[in-house]
């Protein structure tokens, strides 16, 4: 793995200014708010795009919603990882991805490597970023979503919970039953999940203040029903669709790749019911017809609402609500700080982690419950964490 980018890598930039393009800033910022704190490579292709114009006009091929540094990121590793899987010759690129055997570090000859990269696959390049989407929906944020789930049959006086997914991607997190989870909090190491050999194995750190133990208890919760919807899903069965997921991990996270690997084969067993549709609330509609009237439903979103657009985030949030009041709909949202504000009015702490992997609140999920009020929607704060579930801090008093 690498772990950290030579201080010649960034000296290549030294008085390059910016490429004339509206998407420059978008990735020198990037860098600047170190969103790939986990992936040197990233912030040293980040800034070589940046000052690219041939690089920043694939940019123009992708929906103006997607256009979004990993999109062209996450487009590069998947051509990288299909020219590995069918046994084609490396590329200099594929020197520096670790997913593909690469050990180089970010150097001088990084800047050549990706120009000829791009040169050789700009129709394929265009193609991707004209078709798809950054979808990843890590399972690693189960670890965030089982006390939540637990929480909701806690206050809702229900065990029995029905859970829908939007934006669900290949519909990995349907599978959070599924999966060793071990919380690392103080000395004291509490596991959940099944001993299944071939469940992927979550692990979490708890900071501040322990989770309380009714909420790790196995039997707190379970789904009577599961579903997910996304207007572009992927097909766990099919390779080229998996072959876009690992794309969208970084490339030197072996760990992560490791769980989606075995979360995708249980969900080719499984075969939980994924849905394609421009209107996810109207999937939703039939499915809460169909639940019996002893289960609680639950509406689950993560890192997905980014994509919305001020007006589109606004009538969602709407639409949600009115369902939270009229169908007995709890809504759990694990979202960033501004999407936080802005479905459930609630605002989320400023604070830094000192000495946590993403530390800056910034880049935390901030995990909200609306939940059917007396005569309005009731919204409260009850986690943040780590956008990958590696740590959680919880603030739910009443469990």
């Amino acid at each position: 793995m690498h772990t950290a980018t030579t201080p010649q890598a960034f000296n290549e930039f030294a008085g390059r200014p910016l490429a004339d393009h509206p998407l420059a800033a978008v990735f020198e910022g990037c860098v600047e708010r170190r969103d790939y704190p986990e992936e040197p490579l990233y912030e040293v292709l980040s800034r070589l795009i940046a000052r690219s114009p041939q690089l920043l006009a694939l940019m123009d091929a992708a929906p103006p919603t997607q256009r979004r540094a990993m999109l062209i990121l996450a487009a590069l590793h998947a051509q990288v990882l299909e020219a590995a899987d069918r046994g084609a010759p490396a590329s200099a690129l594929a020197a520096y991805y670790a997913s593909v055997g690469g050990r180089r570090a970010p150097d001088a000859a990084l800047s050549g490597a990706l120009e000829a990269f791009v040169q050789t696959h700009e129709t394929t390049l265009r193609a991707v970023m004209a078709s798809h989407r950054t979808q990843t929906n890590e399972v690693g944020r189960c670890t965030v979503l089982w006390p939540a789930l637990a929480e909701i049959a806690r206050q809702s006086g229900r065990p029995r919970l029905a859970l829908f997914d939007f934006g669900c991607s290949a519909g990995l997190n349907l599978g959070v039953d599924r999966y060793r989870i071990a919380y690392r909090q103080a000395d004291e190491v509490r596991h959940v999940g099944p001993h299944h050999p071939a469940a992927p194995e979550l692990s979490c750190r708890v900071l501040n203040r322990p989770l309380p133990p009714a909420l790790l208890a196995d039997s707190a919760w379970h789904l009577t029903a599961r579903a997910g919807v996304d207007q572009a899903t992927l097909d766990v069965h099919n390779d080229h669709a998996m072959r876009w997921l690992r794309a969208c991990l970084w490339p030197s996270d072996q760990a992560r790749a490791d769980r989606l690997k075995a979360a995708a084969a249980l969900a080719r067993e499984a075969r939980d019911p994924v849905h394609q549709a421009e209107d996810g609330l109207a999937v939703l509609d039939d499915w809460l017809r169909q639940l019996p009237a002893d289960t609680t439903p639950v509406l689950f979103n993560s890192w997905v609402l980014a994509y919305f657009g001020d007006e589109d985030l606004r009538r969602h949030r709407d639409r949600v609500l009115a369902r939270v009041q009229s169908h007995g709909l709890w809504w759990l949202s694990a979202e960033d700080g501004e999407r936080c504000r802005a479905t459930t009015g609630l605002e989320p702490p400023a604070s830094p982690l000192p000495g946590e992997a993403r530390n800056e609140a910034a880049s935390h999920t901030f995990w909200t419950l609306s939940a059917p009020g007396e005569t309005a929607p009731r919204h409260q704060l009850v986690a943040r964490s780590h956008p990958h579930g590696a740590w959680l801090e919880w603030w739910q008093q009443g469990s």
